[in-house]
C-alpha cells in the first residue's frame, strides 16, 4: 500500500512539473492559488454577499479590513439594528474592522482559546464553540444577555469525541 501511495505522489509530481516546465526554460514553475478564508468561521458566510464571495477569499488579510470593513458595518447594523457595543465593548465599527481582516490570532504566551470568558481571539481550540460566541458578539450587547434567543447555536458539542493524542480530530463516521 505504501509503494502503492508514494507512486502515486510521484506521478503527481512528475505531471506537475512536465506540466510547469518547456524546452526552453525546464525549470519547474509553481503556482498557489488562494481559494478560500477560514478563520473565524461563518464570517464570510454571513458578511460577504454571494457576488463578492471569491474577491473576499482571494484578498490579501491586510488588505481585507479596507476593501470590506464597510460592507461587514452594513451587514451587522442590518442584522442587529439595535447593536451599540458588544461584550468586547467594540462599536460597530471597530468590530466589523476586526472582522473583516479573516485571520485567526494566536497568543504565544497565554491562553489559546476563541472565548473563555476572560481572553478572547487569542486562537482556536477544537471545541471552542466559536459559532455560539460570533452570535453573542453580534446579537449579545455590551453584556453579552441581550437577545437571548440569537446568541446560542445550541450545539453543545462535536458529534464525536475529540481524540487526546494527534492528530486530536474526532475519526470519521
Amino acid at each position: 500500500m505504501k509503494t502503492k501511495f508514494a507512486s502515486i505522489i510521484a506521478l503527481g509530481v512528475l505531471l506537475t512539473i512536465g506540466a510547469c516546465s518547456s524546452k526552453s526554460d525546464p525549470t519547474p514553475v509553481v503556482n498557489y492559488t488562494q481559494e478560500d478564508q477560514m478563520a473565524r468561521p461563518a464570517i464570510n458566510t454571513v458578511f460577504v454577499g454571494a457576488s463578492q464571495k471569491d474577491m473576499f477569499n482571494t484578498t490579501i488579510p491586510s488588505m481585507q479590513g479596507a476593501a470590506f470593513a464597510s460592507i461587514f458595518n452594513s451587514r451587522l447594523l442590518a442584522l442587529n439594528s439595535g447593536y451599540t457595543t458588544n461584550l468586547l465593548g467594540l462599536s460597530s465599527t471597530a468590530f466589523t474592522g476586526v472582522l473583516a481582516t479573516d485571520v485567526l490570532s494566536v497568543s504565544l504566551t497565554g491562553t489559546t482559546t476563541f472565548y473563555d470568558g476572560t481572553n478572547v481571539l487569542t486562537g482556536r481550540k477544537l471545541d471552542d464553540d466559536v459559532i455560539t460566541v460570533e452570535l453573542i458578539l453580534i446579537f449579545g450587547g455590551p453584556m453579552g444577555s441581550s437577545n437571548p434567543g440569537l446568541t446560542d447555536d445550541h450545539v453543545s458539542a462535536n458529534d464525536k469525541a475529540f481524540l487526546t493524542t494527534f492528530p486530536y480530530l474526532a475519526t470519521a463516521f
